[in-house]
């Protein structure tokens, strides 16, 4: 089993156009994330997979794999599909999906990420959870998720899940980390699924997975990633990586 890693990637982005060129301390965001990527040590290799020119010229500027895909994907999952297919990637194999906005990533939590996968030759897909307070699971920017005991995903959602009746309950709560690894049967798979009821209201695309009964691993991690959205969040992400850089001088 050969695990591969695809960052997808567009440049059109309604609250950020160009976003995954946007300047973070010196290096387009991209590069951020593609050069943690290269830091896991279970992936065989890592692609960008863009069907823009810009992107694809400044990947390969800094010496990264990119892979060009047709323009009219309606999600990241169905882009790397394209490029994975491309590539011949084996359905035993692993595809991690490593989402382009998250520059700040830790690639400790790929390990986390693909290691169901390594006891359980069965698995179709896995994503992870990371604990926050009740005040976070609030924000429908973060989405939540609940499990079975087995760690499997019960449901993800906008809102805060589970709902505490009793208020002198201590309330525990997880937050969905956008990264995604997936059997590549199973990928081929998912891609063509049809959009379901609760992915419609919820807009989430993992609740297509859910609709239709296959089981997704979620593994708890003990690293956040901060997501770039908007400008304001580039700003943060630049001033977190300042202060790591005059701390390790």
């Amino acid at each position: 089993m050969d695990i591969y890693a695809f960052i997808p990637a567009r440049y059109q982005s309604t609250r950020l156009p160009g976003k995954p060129l946007v300047l973070i301390a010196g290096k387009p965001m991209i590069q951020h994330v593609y050069e943690r990527a290269l830091g896991c040590t279970e992936l065989v290799n890592v692609y960008v997979a863009t069907d823009d020119s810009r992107i694809a010229d400044c990947v390969r500027s800094f010496g990264g794999r990119v892979m060009m895909t047709r323009a009219n994907h309606l999600s990241g999952t169905d882009r790397i599909c394209e490029a994975a297919t491309s590539l011949g990637v084996k359905d035993e194999d692993v595809i991690v999906n490593i989402q382009g906005d998250q520059p700040l990533f830790d690639p400790s939590v790929v390990t986390d990420l693909v290691g169901p996968f390594k006891d359980d030759p069965a698995l179709s897909m896995s994503t992870l959870k990371f604990r926050i307070n009740a005040d976070e699971a609030g924000n429908p920017n973060h989405v939540k998720v609940v499990t079975d005991a087995a760690g499997f995903a019960l449901y993800f959602s906008r809102a805060a899940i589970p709902f505490y009746r009793e208020k002198d309950t201590p309330a525990v709560y997880y937050k969905h980390l956008g990264f995604y690894a997936y059997r590549m049967e199973f990928l081929r798979r998912f891609s063509r699924m049809p959009e379901g009821c609760l992915e419609t209201a919820e807009k989430l695309e993992q609740l297509r997975v859910l609709e239709n009964g296959v089981r997704m691993r979620v593994v708890e991690t003990s690293f956040d990633s901060i997501e770039v959205d908007v400008a304001v969040d580039a700003r943060r992400v630049e001033e977190r990586l300042l202060a790591i850089t005059r701390k390790g001088a």
